[in-house]
């Protein structure tokens, strides 16, 4: 090449290799993220071939970060944060501190100096933000009870990570070593006045800011960032609204990290909650899709190429105790804690197996605190592996949590039943009756199994599933609703319909709805991709299910129907149907169906039904 190109290089060959690795592992029955991180081990220095820009790398994969936190910001409200204020304040701060004194102990142990013991065990005390969020989308629990204690966890322990990156280099100060105070308002008032706020100035300075910061987006942000993307949309350049979209998203992000010095993650979410309130949300959610992924991926390919293998073999032992502390003891830390402020069980796992494994605070953390001189450099190294094989392994964490958490509830649902108000089965009470009492474990989100036979399973509650669900209930048909979010599921039930919290695509959530027994599916979602996996899975469960999908273009409707549909209708063609019957009954010369090629032209554009044995 005439010259070089470092920023090309390194995404393309990211990219490259995450792919084929991604790919590998998804063959073989592993996650994904597992390739990704072998694709970033092999692109990096510590083994031979090509060797990805360092430096650049970890800022492609901030980009990441900062879409995730977006997308999961226009799925959160003020209100859903305040909800689990109560446990994830109080629940973060006391796992923080846990964790950081097993980190501490190790420490000590090794001979380190109090203060690298203390960075070390902070390091390993912070869950990583992308794989956290990713572990919940792949689970649809983003939108659940569950979800939301997660993330507001997940929010308090960004907002201690701002604290001690302040506070590290000052208290470093203070002890002698390491540069002096590194918060830049403190830094400037001190250089132009010649004050001395100490740590307990440069602690209110730090609070100051983030109060300021989060004042303006509730109180100017709520009004200025969805009346921009309003004005865009009203453009009718879908170009610009993704722009858009992007601009909102780095640029606060990218603000807040300058001006306010909070967390780049931070700043993204808080762009995304005050946005949640408005029309465009999910639209805005959709356009920014495509790029969080793609630089989510360079984010586990950055963690790799971190990655020294040799430390595997020089400090085996070591790094089993690291791995120790960040999956088993910060886990039973968050898990009793949980469990202290009288959640379900199911809801005290799935927060441990969140928590069970940290990323890039903790890298943060290793750089300081090798810069200052406070953490050796083996230090840096374990916490590195330490990330990496949690990482890994979390996947598998969760996996045994969801096997517990099945054992637990079995053995505690014969002490806790309570009577609560559900819907029993549409088709056999009076549609106008109150919902029937039924009985599940006391304090349980869980879903449980219907007794309903014959019926019609519908997946989906949005603008397709409420119609398709409102037919049914006026036909006095059985049937029930699959859904993933907690506010639909409140709504159905209180409307007197059965519903089943979780993914239609997980063969255990098809069996709530006993799916052997089932007559028709309507798979009411939009997603392509989950729907053909819900075909696919139904299909093999009751080979003769009638299955009806929705889709968005003629290789969809191929696809679904590939993966097992019966029917699958495409929106367009529906809409265009209603278009021309309209236009035929106001100039009274609606054509005659019964015709042939009237009968084959609209038969085409309104359908696409595939025969089947």
């Amino acid at each position: 090449m005439p010259h070089e190109t470092p920023l090309i290089s390194t995404i393309v060959m990211g990219l490259v290799l995450a792919f084929i690795f991604g790919a590998i592992a998804n063959r073989l029955r592993m996650p994904p993220l597992v390739g990704y991180l072998i694709a970033g081990v092999l692109s990096g220095p510590h083994t031979p071939g090509f060797v990805a820009d360092q430096s650049l790398a970890p800022e492609l994969a901030e980009i990441g970060v900062i879409l995730l936190m977006f997308g999961v910001g226009l799925h959160f409200s003020l209100k859903d944060l305040l909800s689990v204020r109560g446990i994830a304040v109080p629940g973060a701060i006391v796992q923080i501190g846990f964790a950081t004194l097993l980190g501490w102990a190790m420490g000590t142990w090794m001979g380190w100096p109090l203060g690298g013991s203390l960075v070390f065990g902070l390091a390993l005390s912070v869950a990583s933000t992308v794989v956290l969020l990713k572990a919940l989308q792949e689970r649809r629990l983003v939108e659940t009870e569950r979800g939301k204690i997660a993330v507001g966890w997940l929010i308090v322990e960004d907002l201690a990570m701002v604290l001690a990156l302040v506070l590290i280099p000052a208290a470093a100060s203070v002890a002698g070593v390491g540069h002096g105070p590194v918060e830049p308002l403190s830094a400037t008032l001190s250089r132009l006045f010649g004050l001395d706020f100490g740590i307990g100035g440069i602690i209110g300075m730090t609070l100051l800011k983030v109060v300021i910061f989060v004042g303006l987006m509730l109180v100017v942000g709520r009004r200025v960032i969805p009346w921009i993307l309003h004005r865009t949309a009203n453009t009718g350049s879908r170009e610009l609204f993704r722009l858009g979209v992007l601009a909102i998203a780095l640029g606060v992000a990218f603000g807040a990290a300058k001006l306010f010095g909070v967390s780049l993650a931070l700043g993204a979410f808080f762009a995304g909650m005050v946005l949640a309130e408005s029309d465009l949300s999910h639209r805005a959610a959709e356009e920014s899709l495509p790029l969080r992924d793609a630089f989510a991926v360079l984010f586990f390919v950055s963690v790799g190429m971190l990655f020294n293998p040799t430390i595997l073999v020089e400090h085996p032992f070591l790094v089993l105790a690291t791995v120790f502390i960040i999956i088993i003891g910060k886990s039973a830390a968050a898990f009793l804690i949980v469990l202290a402020f009288r959640k379900p069980i199911g809801t005290a796992l799935t927060i441990s197996a969140s928590l069970s494994q940290i990323g890039e605070f903790s890298f943060i953390l290793a750089a300081l605190g090798v810069e200052l001189g406070l953490l050796p450099e083996q230090g840096r190294d374990l916490i590195l592996a330490g990330a990496i094989l949690s990482i890994i392994l979390n996947p598998l964490v969760f996996f045994i949590c969801d096997r517990l958490k099945r054992k637990l509830e079995n053995r505690a649902r014969p002490l806790g039943a309570v009577s609560v108000e559900r819907a029993g089965p549409a088709g056999e009470q009076d549609i106008a009756a109150e919902p029937q009492p039924i009985t599940v474990a006391a304090g349980n989100d869980e879903p449980v199994a219907t007794s309903l036979a014959h019926h019609t399973v519908v997946v989906g509650y949005g603008r397709v599933g409420s119609i398709v669900v409102e037919r049914l209930k006026n036909s006095a048909a059985p049937f029930l609703v699959i859904e993933d979010s907690d506010h639909r599921i409140a709504e159905l039930r209180n409307l007197g319909i059965e519903a089943i919290s979780g993914n239609a695509a997980l063969p255990e959530v098809l069996a709530f709805a006993n799916i052997r027994e089932v007559d028709s599916l309507v798979i009411a979602i939009p997603n392509a991709f989950e729907a053909c996996a819900i075909a696919e899975q139904a299909r093999r469960l009751n080979p003769s299910i009638l299955i009806v999908a929705r889709a968005h273009s003629d290789a969809e409707v191929d696809e679904i129907t590939r993966y097992g549909a019966d029917t699958v209708i495409m929106g367009e063609r529906e809409i265009a149907l209603g278009m021309v019957d309209r236009l035929a009954q106001v100039h009274h010369d609606r054509p005659d169906y019964e015709d042939e090629e009237a009968a084959g032209m609209i038969g085409e554009a309104k359908i696409a039904a595939p025969a089947k044995e």
